[in-house]
C-alpha cells in the first residue's frame, strides 16, 4: 500500500475511534473521519455526498422501517402482555421461574421486532420490575435481558440481515433461515444456564392444558405476526419489504382492533415514533457507506484481506475464526450495522477466496456482532438494559461473563457444522444459498 495511503487510514481510523470515546454519535464519528480522509485526497466533496446518499439507496434498506414499526405498534399497544403470559404458562414453573419466562418471552418477541434495542425496552418494560419483586439481583436482571434480546438479530426479521444481506449482495430469505438454529441455540443456552446457575426465583404450579390452552388462544394474533413475516417471504408471496408491510397491514386490520381498540387514536403516534427510531440506523448507514468507500479506495480491504490470507490460507475454517477475532475486536467498539458495512468489501473477497457459502459467513459474523452487543466497552444492549434496570455497566458486566460461553459456544458451532445451519434454507428457500434445480425439473442441486 502507499504509505501515504496507510497514513491516512491511520488518521481517519484514530479520529473516528477518538471522538467515539468522546460520546460522539457513531455516524458523526464516522463523518468526520470521512471529511478529513477527503481533504487528503483527490476526491470531491461533492462526490462523498452522492456516496453518501448511494449507500442508503437500496430497496431492501426499506424493510426496516417497517419492521420497526411491527415493532412499535406491538409495544405501544402492549399487546406483548399476552406472549408474556404465554410464556408463563409455558415456563413459569420451571427452576429459574421468570427467568425462564424472560427468556422465551424474547424468543417470542424477537420474530416481531427484527431490533435488540426493540427488545431490550420491551422485556426492561414488561419483565424487570416483577423480576425484582422476587428478588432477582438487578445485575443478573440485566445481564439475562441483554443477552436475550441479541436473538433479535438473529432470527427473522433481523435488521442485522437485511443490512448484511443488502450490502453484500447475499439473500435476505437464506440469513433469516440459517440464523434460526444459532438464535434457539442462544435461547436454549440461556434457558439452561437459569436452570443450573441462576436465581431459584419463586416457582410456580404448573399450568393445566386447559390455562395452557387459553393463554395460546389469546396470544394468538400476535404470535401470527412471525409466521407472515416469514411464510410470506420464504414461499416467494412477498419481498422482506412487503412482508413488513402486510404484516403492519395485519396489526392495524386485525391485533389492534380486537385485542386493544383504545390504541388506535395513538397510532400517528407510532408512526411518527418508528419514523424517528429509523433515522438513527439510516444515517449510521449512510456514514458507515461512504467511510467504506473511502476505505475501498484507499485499498484498505485489500490488505486486511491480504493479511487474513497470508496468516489463514485458503481454509474456511480458519478465515472464519480470523474474521470472528476481528469482528468481536471491532464489535466491541463500533454498532453491528456500520461495521459490517464498513468490512463488507474484506468479507467479501475472503469469502471469495475460500469458496465459503455467503449465507453460512453472513450467519456467522452476524452471530459475532449480536455477541458484541452485550461486550465492553460499548455494549449497546447491556449498556441498554442496565441504565432501564438501574444498575451500573460494570455490574451487570460482571453478571454477564459466564453467558458469553453460550455465544462461543454458538460462533463455534456455525463455524464448524455449516450443514446443520443451512439445512433450513436448503429445505425452504434452497435458491437463497445457491441450490438450482436439477434438469428434471424437480429437485434441486446443492453446491
Amino acid at each position: 500500500m502507499n504509505p501515504g495511503n496507510s497514513l491516512i487510514l491511520g488518521i481517519m481510523t484514530v479520529l473516528f475511534l477518538t471522538l467515539g470515546y468522546l460520546g460522539v454519535p457513531v455516524a458523526f464519528a464516522l463523518m468526520a473521519g470521512v471529511l478529513v480522509g477527503t481533504a487528503l485526497t483527490p476526491i470531491t466533496f461533492q462526490s462523498m455526498v452522492g456516496q453518501l446518499f448511494n449507500g442508503i439507496d437500496s430497496e431492501a434498506l426499506m424493510a426496516i422501517p417497517f419492521f420497526l414499526l411491527v415493532g412499535e405498534l406491538m409495544t405501544s399497544a402492549n399487546v406483548v402482555i399476552r406472549i408474556a403470559d404465554l410464556s408463563q404458562a409455558m415456563v413459569g414453573h420451571v427452576r429459574g421461574g421468570l427467568a425462564q419466562v424472560t427468556t422465551v418471552f424474547s424468543m417470542f418477541f424477537s420474530g416481531m421486532s427484527g431490533s435488540s434495542s426493540a427488545d431490550v425496552a420491551v422485556l426492561t418494560r414488561t419483565m424487570s420490575k416483577p423480576m425484582a419483586a422476587e428478588g432477582y439481583s438487578p445485575e443478573f436482571v440485566a445481564a439475562l435481558i441483554a443477552a436475550a434480546s441479541t436473538i433479535a438479530a438473529l432470527v427473522p426479521p433481523s435488521i442485522m440481515a437485511v443490512v448484511y444481506g443488502a450490502v453484500g449482495n447475499v439473500s435476505i430469505a437464506g440469513l433469516f433461515l440459517g440464523g434460526c438454529v444459532p438464535g434457539l441455540m442462544i435461547g436454549i443456552g440461556l434457558m439452561i444456564y437459569c436452570y443450573f446457575f441462576g436465581p431459584a426465583g419463586f416457582r410456580r404450579p404448573r399450568a393445566s392444558l386447559g390455562q395452557l390452552g387459553i393463554a395460546a388462544r389469546r396470544a394468538a394474533l400476535p404470535l401470527m405476526i412471525p409466521l407472515i413475516l416469514l411464510g410470506g417471504i420464504i414461499t416467494g408471496w412477498f419481498t422482506p419489504t412487503e412482508a413488513g408491510v402486510i404484516a403492519i397491514v395485519y396489526i392495524l386490520g386485525l391485533v389492534i382492533p380486537f385485542l386493544r381498540p383504545s390504541h388506535m387514536r395513538h397510532i400517528p403516534r407510532d408512526f411518527i415514533q418508528a419514523g424517528l427510531i429509523f433515522s438513527l440506523p439510516l444515517i449510521t448507514i449512510a456514514a458507515a457507506s461512504a467511510f467504506g468507500w473511502l476505505l475501498a479506495y484507499l485499498r484498505g480491504p485489500i490488505v486486511v484481506a491480504g493479511w487474513i490470507g497470508s496468516v489463514a490460507g485458503t481454509d474456511p475454517v480458519a478465515i472464519m475464526f480470523m474474521l470472528v477475532a476481528v469482528f468481536v475486536i471491532v464489535g466491541d467498539f463500533i454498532e453491528p450495522i456500520p461495521a459490517i458495512i464498513i468490512f463488507m468489501p474484506v468479507v467479501n473477497m475472503l469469502t471469495e477466496s475460500a469458496d465459503i457459502n455467503g449465507v453460512h459467513m453472513g450467519v456467522v459474523l452476524i452471530v459475532t456482532l449480536a455477541f458484541g452487543l452485550i461486550t465492553p466497552p460499548y455494549g449497546l444492549a447491556l449498556l441498554m438494559a442496565s441504565k432501564f434496570v438501574g444498575v451500573r455497566f460494570s455490574s451487570a458486566l460482571k453478571a454477564s461473563l459466564p453467558i458469553y460461553i453460550i455465544f462461543f459456544i454458538t460462533i463455534g458451532f456455525t463455524i464448524f457444522f455449516p450443514s446443520v445451519v443451512l439445512w433450513l434454507p436448503k429445505q425452504l428457500f434452497p435458491e437463497s444459498v445457491g441450490c438450482f434445480r436439477a434438469p428434471d425439473g424437480l429437485h434441486y442441486i446443492c453446491p
